[in-house]
């Protein structure tokens, strides 16, 4: 399975294409995923859906310190975002997703599970 970062052209806001990454953005090269499991993608944060965001908030310190840390090292662990039907679905890395949105990097390296709309309801309870 390959690895692959999505690009944003510059078409439309809700256009994107997918190409293949070789490292991290601190130069760390990714490991392939085993057969079946997740991939490791750059995904615009304008597309990954929170549908638990407002249940707790982030710890201030937590997100500057993280913003801090991206800044100097880049991001060191991908969060993880579960893909159903082609939507993109995050319900932990809160701290991490908060720290790019305010630094405004337009995307987030994730690691991305397929799931179905059973799994999806799981996540939900």
């Amino acid at each position: 399975m390959a690895t692959f970062a999505l690009s944003i052209p510059h078409a439309g806001p809700r256009s994107f294409c997918l190409r293949p990454i070789r490292a991290s953005s601190n130069g760390v090269p990714f490991l392939k995923p085993k057969s079946g499991g997740p991939a490791i993608l750059e995904i615009p944060l304008d597309k990954i859906r929170r549908p638990l965001m407002r249940t707790r908030a982030n710890d201030p310190l937590k997100v500057k310190e993280l913003m801090e840390s991206i800044r100097l090292i880049g991001l060191q662990e991908p969060i993880d975002v579960l893909e159903v039907e082609g939507v993109y679905y995050g319900f932990s890395g809160c701290h991490r997703y908060e720290a790019h949105q305010r630094l405004g990097l337009p995307t987030i390296r994730c690691k991305v599970r397929r799931g179905t709309k059973e799994t999806l309801r799981h996540h939900m309870r």
